[in-house]
């Protein structure tokens, strides 16, 4: 199992969610000698079903295939996959009227935790949104923490690798995209509405911005509004997968 980072998926409800999935080869299982439940049983016969070899192991033989990985949370299975490839940005344009007439689409600028990474995939998946743009290199890894976070959402949806994010935002504005940004101040002398109060039910793009400064400046002059979501205590600003949830609930609710 080489590459910890990019090719081990481990933890019960994301290995599950990667069978489901059916979109990345799993090479192999290994499974703790000692766990025999319900739960596991039922991703035995999963694997089984679609032929997946399954490895039997101790638990120190499972610790050290993810001991180079911080804060890893085995649960006794890791899966060795295939790599998640990113699509380029020709394979965005080419399969954009496959989208719909009303895609959402999210923007991830400079999200460099990998953990905030997997927790945005995941709300996005959930969302249901059609496409992720994450900047070639301004962006964590999918790596094997990112994808554990996602639960599977990385498998499933719709990533495209951007060499130039602004100008694939001015791409997206040509199609019809309206493009809202998300901070608390004023961006570009457009102040920032309450989040609730902006239209999504439209062709749309939500960018959520990086940890700690946000959106980057040249991102946010290609936002066509910026929404704040109102903070009451003393905290300054939400963590970037929760305010990135919220506001995509926004947009499922006005859509629905």
């Amino acid at each position: 199992m080489s590459k910890p980072d990019s090719d081990l998926v481990f933890g019960i409800h994301a290995v599950e969610s990667l069978l489901n999935a059916g979109r990345v080869r799993v090479k192999k299982l290994a499974v703790l000698d000692s766990r025999n439940d319900q739960r596991m049983d039922e991703l035995l016969k999963l694997a089984q079903q679609q032929g997946v070899p399954i490895e039997r192991t101790s638990r120190k033989g499972l610790d050290k295939l993810v001991h180079q990985i911080r804060g890893a949370v085995h649960q006794g299975v890791i899966a060795t996959t295939e790599s998640v490839q990113l699509a380029d940005e020709r394979e965005l344009e080419f399969r954009w009227q496959s989208l719909g007439e009303n895609p959402l689409i999210l923007i991830l600028d400079s999200v460099m935790d990998p953990r905030n990474l997997g927790a945005c995939l995941r709300s996005a998946e959930a969302a249901g949104v059609d496409a992720v743009l994450l900047p070639k290199r301004r962006s964590a890894p999918l790596s094997a923490v990112a994808r554990k976070t996602a639960s599977g959402a990385a498998d499933v949806l719709f990533l495209v690798s951007v060499v130039n994010l602004a100008r694939r935002m001015r791409w997206l504005s040509d199609q019809g995209v309206q493009i809202i940004g998300t901070s608390s101040e004023t961006v570009e002398g457009k102040p920032a509405m309450p989040w609730s109060q902006a239209d999504y039910t439209g062709p749309c793009a939500i960018v959520s911005g990086g940890e700690g400064r946000g959106m980057r400046a040249l991102t946010q002059k290609h936002c066509d509004r910026v929404v704040a979501i109102p903070m009451a205590g003393g905290v300054e600003s939400l963590n970037v997968s929760v305010a990135t949830g919220i506001i995509l609930y926004e947009a499922v609710r006005q859509r629905t």
